[in-house]
């Protein structure tokens, strides 16, 4: 298989990862957006993929979530999910993962300890600043919150977020040591 045709295959590959860390089980928030492992195939589309490649990964999974596959965490799926209060996180992803592609193929990775601090640095900011970001304007606009209260109720999601941002570079630092071919951030694949 020739490296477009692997790259291209990448992409529902990725879009898949995130329906199946939709079967773990939601935490529910009085906030309205729940807590998921859903953020971390955000954090790896971009850091393993790439910019380009992380957008196609989570604009496929959110066209099979807008067509009403019960693909998000809890099952949800429709086009209800695009006008709760989370949506603002969910329309976060795409960017999330274009932004983390982007840092992930501008900092170092030629060792496994480089590619994770990279993708630690990747996924902390395209991952979960740029999503939660957009999820306070989603909070603002469509849960009417204040600017304070959305910034506030957001902080609960960092400490989890960046475990996963850990967990992603854990991921890179196995596939660097495991596939040292790997082109992190997509270099390769732009």
């Amino acid at each position: 298989m020739n490296t477009s045709s692997r790259s291209l295959a990448l992409v529902p590959l990725f879009a898949a990862l995130l329906a199946v860390f939709g079967l773990i089980p939601k935490i529910d928030l009085p906030l309205g957006v729940p807590i998921t492992l859903q953020t971390l195939g955000v954090m790896l589309a971009g850091c393993m993929l790439g910019p380009k490649r992380g957008l196609q990964a989570m604009l496929l999974f959110l066209a099979a979530v807008a067509l009403g596959l019960p693909l998000l965490s809890g099952g949800r799926g429709g086009m209800g999910v695009f006008f709760a209060p989370s949506s603002g996180y969910l329309l976060g992803w795409p960017l999330g993962a274009v932004v983390t592609g982007l840092i992930m193929a501008s900092l170092p990775t030629a060792t496994p300890r480089r590619a994770a601090v990279s993708a630690f640095v990747a996924s902390a900011v395209g991952g979960l600043l740029v999503v939660h970001m957009c999820g306070v304007i989603g909070l603002v606009n469509i849960a009417h919150l204040s600017w304070s209260q959305a910034i506030a109720g957001t902080l609960v999601f960092v400490p989890g977020d960046l475990i996963k941002c850990v967990v992603a570079a854990m991921v890179v630092h196995t596939v660097a040591r495991g596939l040292p071919d790997w082109q992190f951030g997509g270099r390769a694949a732009q």
